[in-house]
């Protein structure tokens, strides 16, 4: 299954949305390595040093595997630190407590790489290409200056943290990606060669496992939700491949989203760059509120926008990974979107919080009685905010529990309960949707901004839909309408308005006039385009008198 932050680890434009993944051994080795499978980023030569205060603490360098201390109890910090609300004089007593339980990461594999042996080219130059394609007129075929893909050992370098005695160890999932060796060397020196024990691509974790001959130092996992914006931070790690290092800054925003449905970031302005992937984000206390994962920035280098996965969701995904080897996370089997003022106005409600319901395909959703246009504000007694706070609520909750969600239907409360399911399950054997029945032909008319006809078994099978579903086909759209901004397309498929199915032209104007008379300022659609529905609010105005 392809990482949701593997859309992240593009250049857009001008501005390079940059992972922190780890880099090579030094700055002057830029092809990735196993670890390192995103495309180049635009990094040329040495960041310039940002504002942040640095700590570069002087390591022990015995070679010895440390031993934990305090009867295995995890590193905190000095009990005379200041409360995390206050700047401290310094961090030196923080960073020489926890730095025995972080770790630097050496993964190592076998890729395969172009021999070149002509002129280098800057990435994506067409000369570059034409000698791939053609080679030097005249040459002969071994001595081409592209020849065959030669096998070649590549080294990568990360970050990670020691989480119990007994040598769990978590970092990134793209630190470790395509790996056959993995090598973590602490903070003492000493080095041991670790195993994978599970890794989750959808939040970018992985669980390893090293063999020590005493109980680590480790550290314990704090409450992200308790972190302020606002709080002083420290992060540990390996940056650019020059050893353990440290940063610091404040908590910049939190519940950040990049691209996965199960993102919920604490942005930060301590420094991080390449390397520092899998590295702690602490408090005050000592305590790992975060996973640095990713950075923002034009130059690949750090400006002071970093992401790390909350604590709350790492430490979930680590307990799962130590215990199955795999995530369990809940599916409730319903497709969501957020509410719009406009969808919010049509279904009556004064506010857009919740998540609503455009399909219940087979599973828990359809078997606990939740709907199509159902509106879900509440799941277990707490408020639902949107669509992505639903699903992080529903991945967080255990597998097989039944759970109460809160509804709104017809513009009245519903309690249902729903026996969630497993999404990976689910995932892998999809259930389909039954369809409703046929419409009859009759010819194109306008309302809404939309050229509509009937759906036919014709139609249908020409759009690739099931021959027995019913709707009105969009056959055009007014390129000057509030339809065409919100981008209805001819072949879309309206099956309901008004929460309710329409067959003919006579059924929606039917439901614009009930919306009118309800004092609405739009009508919902449902509006199904490839299989996939979802909603769409659209202004009663633009319906034909």
């Amino acid at each position: 299954m392809k990482s949701p932050l593997d859309s992240f680890r593009l250049t857009a434009s001008a501005l390079a949305i940059t992972l922190a993944l780890s880099p090579m051994a030094m700055a002057q080795q830029p092809a990735p390595g196993p670890a390192n499978p995103a495309p180049p980023r635009a990094e040329t030569g040495q960041p310039v040093t940002p504002p942040e205060t640095t700590v570069v603490p002087d390591a022990p360098q015995t070679g010895e595997i440390p031993e934990a201390a305090n009867d295995n109890q995890p590193l905190n910090a000095p009990a005379a630190n200041v409360p995390a609300g206050v700047m401290p004089q310094s961090f030196a007593d923080l960073v020489a407590q926890v730095s025995p339980a972080v770790v630097n990461i050496t993964t190592s594999a076998v890729v395969s790489r172009p021999t070149q042996q002509g002129p280098a080219f800057p990435e994506g130059s067409p000369f570059g290409d034409m000698f791939r394609d053609f080679g030097f007129p005249g040459a002969p075929p071994g001595q081409q200056p592209f020849g065959a893909p030669t096998e070649q050992r590549s080294t990568a370098l990360g970050s990670g943290f020691v989480v119990s005695a007994d040598g769990l160890i978590v970092t990134n999932n793209h630190v470790i990606e395509g790996a056959d060796e993995i090598e973590v060397e602490f903070y003492s020196g000493g080095r041991l060669a670790a195993k994978v024990i599970g890794t989750d691509e959808n939040t970018d974790i992985a669980v390893l496992k090293v063999e020590a001959p005493n109980p680590l130092p480790f550290v314990a996992f704090g409450d992200s939700d308790d972190a302020r914006v606002g709080d002083w931070v420290l992060a540990l790690g390996n940056p650019l491949g020059q050893g353990f290092s440290a940063t610091t800054g404040i908590v910049s925003a939190k519940s950040r989203a990049l691209t996965g449905a199960y993102d919920d970031f604490i942005q930060t302005d301590a420094a991080i760059n390449r390397g520092n992937s899998g590295g702690p984000l602490f408090n005050l206390k000592g305590e790992v509120i975060g996973v640095n994962t990713a950075i923002l920035s034009p130059t690949g280098g750090s400006i002071g926008i970093g992401f790390s996965m909350a604590s709350n969701v790492v430490s979930d995904v680590v307990d799962q990974l130590e215990e199955f080897g795999e995530t369990r996370r809940g599916w409730l089997g319903v497709m969501i979107q957020d509410l719009s003022p406009e969808i919010a106005d049509s279904l009556g409600r004064d506010n857009e919080t919740g998540a609503l319901v455009t399909d219940v395909p087979d599973g828990p959703a359809q078997d606990g009685g939740i709907e199509p246009g159902d509106v879900i504000v509440r799941f277990e007694g707490q408020e639902v905010a949107d669509s992505r706070d639903l699903t992080r609520r529903v991945a967080n909750a255990p597998v097989g529990e039944a759970v109460t969600l809160t509804v709104i239907r017809d513009g009245r409360e519903r309690d249902l309960d729903v026996t969630l399911g497993r999404r990976e399950d689910a995932e892998a054997d999809a259930a389909g949707t039954d369809r409703p029945g046929a419409g009859a032909e009759t010819s194109p008319e306008n309302v809404l901004g939309l050229s509509v006809t009937p759906l036919t078994p014709e139609l249908a099978q020409s759009l690739d839909a099931p021959e027995s579903m019913k709707g009105l086909v969009i056959e055009a759209v007014d390129p000057a309408s509030v339809a065409s901004e919100r981008g209805l397309n001819a072949g879309d498929i309206i099956t309901e308005a008004g929460q309710q199915p329409v067959e003919t032209l006579r059924d929606l104007s039917a439901r614009i006039d009930e919306a009118k008379e309800a004092g609405r300022n739009s009508v919902l659609l449902l509006i199904r385009r490839g299989g996939d529905p979802r909603f769409v609010a659209l202004p009663i105005d633009e319906a034909a008198d």
